[in-house]
């Protein structure tokens, strides 16, 4: 199957949310890993998005080869353990997925830095360990343990898509916190939303809509 759309955002910024919508739109959807919706093959089942994305770019050159049935990632990163997997930020597997679907949306969700980077603290140990503990790009082994670090990172990433993708119609990044999302992100895939809503939030820092 042909990927239609794939978000570049990062983890907690609204990932959850952006997969139900679509969803319900009639995509399916691998939000992480892959579920019992998303394979009938018992062995794929758990598999992680990002371990399928890289297997298939390096043994084939297409990163979709391992997500058969699927049209359509809302989160693809990895942090856990000793694995620590970007797609979203390796941008030579980027043009093999334009290569292969050359019709397919990028979309690339985003929160306010500050809040994302607090809601990153609140998730588990994501803050405080896994990000400072692993290596990432952008964001060395021994950094992102503090707000200052995280926010750079997060504008980093947003940027650096904002250049690669530079007056291409073909990329949309949108504010989960946009009263307007839902109308763009449905004018822009041409395909209506039906729900839109708020999935995923901490209890911690519900308050701030975390996904």
């Amino acid at each position: 199957m042909t990927l239609q759309v794939v978000n570049l955002g990062l983890p907690k910024s609204g990932t959850t949310t952006l997969a139900k919508a679509l969803r319900l739109a009639g995509y399916a959807v691998a939000d992480h890993r892959l579920r019992g919706r998303n394979t009938d093959d018992r062995a794929q089942k758990g598999m992680l998005v990002a371990d399928l994305l890289y297997r298939g770019y390096f043994e084939t050159g297409d990163p979709a080869t391992h997500l058969p049935g699927i049209n359509a990632v809302s989160e693809m990163s990895v942090l856990r353990g000793a694995k620590s997997l970007w797609p979203q930020m390796d941008f030579a597997l980027l043009l093999a997925i334009r290569k292969f679907h050359p019709e397919v949306r990028f979309l690339a969700s985003r929160r306010d830095a500050f809040e994302l980077s607090q809601s990153m603290l609140a998730w588990s140990d994501l803050g405080l360990k896994r990000l400072p503990d692993s290596v990432i790009p952008g964001l060395p082994q021994g950094y992102g343990d503090t707000t200052k670090q995280r926010m750079q990172w997060v504008e980093g990433h947003y940027a650096a898509l904002a250049r690669f993708f530079a007056d291409d119609p073909n990329f949309l990044e949108f504010d989960i916190a946009d009263p307007d999302a839902r109308s763009r992100i449905s004018v822009f895939l041409g395909r209506d939303l039906p729900w839109w809503g708020h999935l995923n939030a901490n209890p911690i820092r519900e308050r701030l809509g975390s996904n």
